[in-house]
């Protein structure tokens, strides 16, 4: 427990950004929901990994399936662009800064 309690101690200033900022979601439920539903699918399919690398391995690889198909993009399209080179698509850093350039941050984040 004091383990816990010195663990959020160290992130208070994270925790309470949210005083400041008040348009922040307090959680984020949905994307934690939709990454532990895949997860717990894919552990009951294939019983889970056998090493840590296979864990990481897995855990990248369902983030950018995750993360293609909330931009629209194929997921296979994209692993084929990467693997080709052939770089017909941008990063998924490029669009998803792209993106959030149309919906700037609120009112309280204005200098």
């Amino acid at each position: 427990m004091d383990e816990r309690k010195r663990l959020t101690v160290a992130k208070a200033s994270e925790l309470l950004l949210v005083l400041e900022h008040p348009e922040l979601p307090l959680h984020n439920n949905p994307a934690e929901l939709a990454a532990s539903r895949t997860l717990v699918q894919r552990r009951n399919i294939s019983y889970a990994t056998q090493t840590l690398e296979g864990t990481k391995a897995i855990d990248t690889f369902l983030s950018v399936v995750a993360t293609t198909r909330k931009l629209g993009i194929s997921f296979f399209e994209y692993v084929r662009d990467r693997i080709s080179q052939a770089e017909k698509i941008p990063s998924l850093a490029t669009i998803i800064r792209e993106k959030s350039s149309l919906h700037p941050f609120g009112w309280s984040w204005q200098p």
